[in-house]
């Protein structure tokens, strides 16, 4: 069952197996490279970066120009927006940098799928998927990557920002009621706000307004969010 495989990714117990499953479950949807990282740019401190995955350690060796990675497409656009896009060369040629495009294709980077979850506390976490291939022309096939690659990124981001980047000793656990407990747990087994709200004789409203206050205490944007942090707390 797929829904195993994210969880799996987000409840690694260790790096080591992080990168494995993430690299796995990457192969597992037709991709050869898979690269996650998380990324803290707090004001007034140096940005720190954290990479897991599988890079070929020829592609690291000959992609250390700083000037390059400002230029590169991808990049650019994984800074601006949090929705996953796929890429090809038709997105270097258009961007001006078909250069960048040739150099990094024989090292397997010739077309992708990218995502960037910009995240409280000035975090973000960047995941991409590459391959030599070409991406699938019909809309449900590539649709279902972009969503497959959206929920991933969701699970990853969360085993990633307590494996690479631990949080502070004096992070409080927040007060969540009983409600916003039962709620969370609705979520997690995969219930819409309205099917949760039949379960809980509860308005389709109440529950999105549950939702959002359970956002704002446990610092996340999203409820899939909301959840993992839940489960990583021991809140449900």
């Amino acid at each position: 069952m797929r829904l195993q495989r994210f969880l799996d990714v987000s409840q690694s117990c260790d790096v080591e197996t992080f990168t494995r499953r993430l690299v796995g479950f990457a192969h597992e949807l037709d991709f050869g490279i898979a690269a996650a990282t998380l990324v803290v740019d707090a004001p007034g401190q140096d940005a720190t970066f954290v990479t897991v995955g599988n890079t070929p350690e020829a592609f690291k060796d000959a992609s250390v120009d700083t000037g390059d990675a400002k230029r590169d497409p991808v990049l650019k656009r994984m800074k601006r927006q949090s929705i996953p896009f796929f890429y090809d060369q038709g997105l270097y040629v258009d961007d001006g940098a078909a250069d960048l495009w040739e150099r990094q294709a024989p090292f397997g980077y010739r077309t992708g799928i990218a995502v960037a979850l910009h995240l409280p506390a000035h975090r973000h976490f960047l995941l991409g998927v590459d391959r030599e291939t070409a991406l699938p022309h019909e809309d449900e096939k590539l649709t279902r990557m972009l969503a497959d690659l959206q929920f991933l990124a969701v699970h990853a981001q969360d085993a990633a920002q307590r494996l690479l980047a631990p949080p502070a000793a004096n992070d409080e656990i927040p007060d969540l009621t009983p409600r916003e407990l039962d709620i969370l747990r609705q979520t997690r087994d995969g219930k819409s706000a309205w099917a949760a709200g039949q379960i809980l004789a509860i308005s389709e409203h109440t529950v999105n307004f549950h939702l959002r206050n359970i956002q704002r205490k446990l610092n996340t944007t999203s409820k899939h969010q909301a959840v993992l942090a839940a489960m990583r707390l021991g809140l449900i």
